[in-house]
């Protein structure tokens, strides 16, 4: 038990830490509720349900590095059981009561074995993060653009929490050894590991045993008082905020959310987007705070990973030093200094994003990187007019022919000339199930009309009555919606919509298309806009045909490797309805390295196809493509015209003979249909 003197020092260095720690997290609160509104706080109980599953099992944390994440998982448990490991020892010290015997026999050997584990955790991590291996994780290309405290401060950083876990659970075992050691106690069976370490103090008396005791008592403690006025500035505050920003993640970040509800409104905002940190909404000033720093969403970032200038840490972690340069000011509600294109990132980096949502996907604390890059973007097409030349043509097709192209609205069918069958408008046919959605590449482009071809055969051949918008279809605006321009995008939304709703009218269609960008649109953003569809990816439409036995396909030979799209797969959750009708048709599947949630972009999405690609060491497809045609198929399967012209794009650059073919589900589909005689004789 503590002396007098040393209770009364105890308490007022507690008083002291808790009044500037404290102070400090209401800096970091203040500076959050910076942030413009928005609301998140939607289903809140299975919010913070799902974020405490989360967080205790950790499942966000191994879906990369599975043997850094079981040195963390060594940490994070230790550290939650010290919670109440670190009030028993405060106590001890205050009250003349030892822990021991009956339901603390349990409790210390719980406590002593995760006090091993923190240590075997945090030297594992320490050794990671400072070796080469680590230095290469935890760093930035040269054309990266830096906050210029971020080289020095990570580092520094990282150091001082780690160099806190280690001294404080270090010296709570040496206490707790020398509590051993001391024969007035005697070694307890229930902490083995502090019996073990009792040795070091072998042949020391009983009265420098106490002051041991004593030393390591406070060494324990008083560095948790010391460490948390600094806590607010580190990266350990994590720990309080990403359980939090996982609570309050979008359920589809990729869904964005309008800036206006309407026209009316859009017409009295006075700023669209960000240009500083108190523009942005409040959950992305969380995200920054959130950030561990790990680097795993640059490890997936197509455009990183192929040498050019974006990184989706660099973003966040640019951001959060700025935050803590400015945090005073910035919580009383004074201006930032300078915008985010000075310190957060660049123009080359803020177009290079494809939008694939794989930083946000693979985020263990919850954070949506891209939308900070949307936000940006939606400030410099909106309020400065800056952006890409190439988007320019693409923006003026949109608005004036209602699709990117910039081609005429007569030419929106003839996809449909030479068929063995008439392609019916709703018009033509009110009473149709099926609404086909055909989209602007398979209207326009001449290779992606191959794959409208193919699914109108296949929804000829099952039999139910369809019907496409013709004319009266206009693009869904995803390309400018993500490449900034919220104006264009809500034109062609409302316009969409109103069409949409009336070809409802008659009878309620299930929306079918082509294409994973016009899926995510329609089934996830025009919603805002009061369009409320059941909307359906032609795979899963295949896959549900051919499960009722609408489709019958002849056996197939051959072997495949599909390319999930991303917006079909990690935006939506599609995976296994186009694999299953790979697997309906009898060929052999070969999946790249990276397939699934994991799969890597074609380079096109976030208006990329739009625009020449930021110069790195490579192209995105280039990168992809050499990936599926290292699985030795035949054949690549695509379920995304985009998808479809990047892969085109390589193979054109190969000698001929030598590149897999590309072609979409629907047209693997369409070779092998067995025909019913009706369709046959039609044919």
């Amino acid at each position: 038990m503590l002396t007098i003197p040393e209770k009364i020092a105890f308490l007022l260095l507690l008083l002291a830490s808790f009044y500037f720690g404290g102070g400090a997290l209401y800096r970091v609160y203040r500076a959050i509720r910076r942030g413009q509104p928005e609301d998140r706080f939607d289903r809140l109980p299975a919010r913070l349900g799902r974020a405490l599953w989360q967080t205790l099992t950790m499942q966000t944390v191994f879906k990369k590095r599975p043997w850094v994440s079981l040195l963390h998982a060594f940490v994070f448990y230790g550290f939650v059981f010290y919670l109440s490991v670190n009030l028993v020892d405060v106590l001890e010290g205050f009250f003349p009561f030892k822990a021991r015997g009956g339901f603390w026999n349990g409790y210390n050997l719980v406590a002593d074995l995760l006090t091993a584990l923190i240590l075997l955790g945090i030297v594992g991590l320490m050794i990671r993060r400072f070796s080469a291996l680590g230095r290469k994780t935890f760093s930035w290309n040269e054309k990266t653009p830096l906050h210029e405290k971020v080289r020095q401060g990570i580092p520094r950083d990282s150091a001082i929490v780690a160099g806190f876990i280690f001294f404080h659970v270090g010296s709570r075992l040496l206490h707790k050894a020398a509590q051993a050691a001391n024969l007035e106690h005697g070694p307890d069976p229930y902490q083995p590991v502090a019996w073990w370490a009792s040795a070091l103090f072998m042949g020391v008396d009983v009265d420098q045993i106490v002051i041991l005791e004593h030393l390591f008592w406070w060494f324990a403690l008083g560095s948790i008082l010391l460490f948390i006025p600094y806590f607010a500035r580190s990266k350990h505050i994590h720990l309080f905020l990403a359980p939090l920003n996982l609570a309050f993640k979008k359920e589809k970040p990729g869904a964005l959310t309008p800036i206006a509800p309407d026209f009316e409104a859009l017409e009295k905002m006075e700023k669209f987007g960000v240009a500083r940190l108190e523009d942005f909404t409040w959950p992305r000033l969380l995200d920054a705070y959130s950030c561990i720093m790990c680097n795993r969403c640059q490890e997936v970032c197509p455009a990183y990973t192929t040498g050019k200038a974006l990184s989706p840490s660099a973003i966040l972690i640019n951001e959060r030093y700025e935050l803590n340069r400015i945090l005073p000011d910035f919580a009383a509600g004074r201006e930032s200094p300078r915008p985010l294109l000075a310190f957060a990132l660049n123009s080359e980096s803020l177009w290079a994003c494809t939008t694939c949502n794989a930083c946000v996907e693979v985020c263990p604390v919850g954070n949506e990187p891209m939308l900070h890059i949307l936000d940006v973007r939606r400030e410099q097409v909106m309020m400065q007019g800056v952006f890409p030349a190439q988007l320019n043509n693409a923006f003026k097709g949109m608005e004036r022919n209602g699709n990117p192209w910039n081609l005429g609205a007569d030419k929106r069918l003839a996809w449909a000339e030479g068929l063995g069958f008439e392609v019916p408008t709703v018009e033509q046919n009110p009473e149709a199930e099926v609404l086909y959605w055909v989209g602007c590449a398979p209207a326009y482009d001449p290779r992606a009309q191959k794959t409208a071809r193919a699914f109108a055969e296949i929804l000829q051949a099952s039999g139910l009555r369809w019907a496409v918008l013709g004319k009266r279809e206009k693009c869904t605006g995803d390309a400018a919606r993500r490449a900034g321009n919220e104006f264009l995008f809500m034109q062609l939304a409302a316009e969409n919509v109103e069409t949409l709703n009336a070809a409802m009218q008659a009878r309620p269609k299930t929306i079918v298309t082509t294409c994973p960008h016009c899926f995510h649109t329609l089934a996830n953003e025009y919603k805002d806009f009061g369009g409320h569809y059941q909307v359906k990816h032609h795979t899963e439409f295949i896959a549900e045909l051919i499960g009722a036995r609408k489709l019958e396909l002849l056996p197939m030979k051959g072997e495949v490797t599909y390319h999930d799209p991303c917006y079909l797969g990690r935006h939506n959750g599609v995976f296994a309805p186009p694999r299953a009708v790979l697997q309906a048709a009898g060929l052999k599947l070969h999946e790249p390295v990276r397939h699934g949630p994991n799969s890597f972009c074609c380079g096109a999405g976030g208006a990329q196809f739009w625009k020449e690609e930021e110069p790195g060491q490579e192209r995105v497809s280039t990168n992809r493509y050499r990936e599926l045609k290292g699985t030795g198929a035949s054949t690549i399967a695509v379920g995304c015209p985009f998808c479809m012209q990047m892969m085109n794009l390589e193979t054109a650059q190969e000698p001929e003979g030598q590149a897999p073919q590309v072609l979409d589900i629907s047209e693997l589909v369409v070779q092998n249909l067995k025909r019913r005689p009706s369709d046959a004789a039609a044919d």
